[in-house]
């Protein structure tokens, strides 16, 4: 059973694919004054900030909301 998605701009992304286009567009440092979690401030790296997303709802959904914003 296969839904499509035509509305939701996040649709075929994946979370590292997120986060690397917003590390490329604003670094880490931008990134860390966009959203102040630790992930991107101390000793930042796409994979323990993946970790720390993954499991942490709020904070995921404020990279999807600034992904959004920056790239709609």
């Amino acid at each position: 059973m296969t839904t499509q998605q035509p509305d939701n701009p996040l649709h075929g992304l994946t979370l590292e694919k997120i986060v690397n286009q917003l590390v490329d567009y604003y670094g880490w440092d931008g990134l860390a004054q966009r959203i102040d979690i630790n992930c991107f401030k101390s000793d930042p790296s796409v994979k323990s900030s993946l970790k720390f997303l993954r499991k942490t709802d709020w904070a995921r959904t404020k990279v999807e909301k600034l992904y959004i914003s920056t790239f709609s």
